[in-house]
């Protein structure tokens, strides 16, 4: 979910999380988190609902947006930067990705199951 601010209207959130706010907290399905009300507002802080939902809060700087992940159940990314990958490359030589640091890249991956 991209934001613009910190502040998340709670039906757009239903809409594109499925996560309704109720008195009782955020609920999906059977499954209720505690969340402090905001009486008198249909709005939530989303540094809240992400750290009280593990979701990812990450934030691009250059643009000034946020981006609110799907629960994680935990797991979630410290942050958006990729570990050093060194994998061979077509002649079997080890390539290192930081090798191509400052272009766009496009990673494929894929597994059998």
């Amino acid at each position: 979910m991209i934001l613009k601010t910190l502040v998340v209207d709670a039906k757009e959130l239903e809409r594109r999380t499925g996560w309704v706010i109720k008195p009782e907290g955020a609920c999906k399905g059977e499954e209720c988190v505690p969340l402090p009300t905001m009486i008198g507002t249909s709005q939530v802080d989303a540094r809240l609902l992400a750290e009280r939902l593990s979701m990812p809060l990450l934030h691009d700087e250059v643009h000034d947006v946020w981006c609110l992940g799907p629960e994680a159940g935990g797991r979630v990314l410290s942050s958006a930067v990729l570990p050093d990958i060194v994998l061979p490359d077509l002649e079997g030589n080890p390539f290192a990705l930081r090798e191509l640091r400052g272009q766009k890249v496009l990673l494929v991956a894929w597994a059998s199951w």
